[in-house]
């Protein structure tokens, strides 16, 4: 079977709180609508960080910085055999312009699963889950709560 070798951005809110991921849905081919992880393939003699920059700054006019790994999927689909190495990333410059995709969200670690994913993005769900922090309520303090019944 063969093996294609590919890098995907999990684009963050922030790496250091991580409380927001990027996604976006497929425009093309058998998976059409299904949600991954931006990116692509690596081309002869780049590192996977190389790559994905390329990648994103292509799929995405966006400038990111490519994090730490957060796991490599091994997943076989029908036809082929897919490596993906999956970073964490930002965006540093850029408006995460669609040049690809048919859609894009940003996702909470309690609205991960909202959406329909792409089989081989689904199996590192639970290790980025685990790593992203819950979105802060608005209210700051008590007198935030309920700012009508105060009128």
């Amino acid at each position: 079977m063969k093996t294609i070798r590919v890098v995907a951005a999990v684009i963050c809110d922030s790496m250091q709180e991580k409380r927001k991921i990027y996604a976006t849905a497929r425009g093309y081919g058998d998976y059409k609508g299904q949600w991954e992880f931006p990116g692509g393939k690596i081309e002869p003699g780049e590192t996977p960080q190389k790559a994905l920059k390329r990648e994103i700054e292509e799929e995405l006019d966006t400038e990111i910085a490519v994090g730490n790994l957060v796991g490599t999927i091994e997943y076989d689909y029908p036809a082929f055999h897919l490596s993906m190495d999956c970073f964490w990333c930002e965006v540093v410059s850029g408006d995460l312009v669609l040049k690809e995709a048919e859609a894009a969200r940003w996702l909470t670690k309690d609205d991960i699963d909202s959406v329909l994913w792409l089989p081989a993005d689904r199996t590192i769900l639970d290790i980025i889950r685990s790593s992203m922090q819950p979105v802060k309520p608005l209210h700051t303090s008590e007198y935030d709560k309920e700012p009508l019944q105060r009128c």
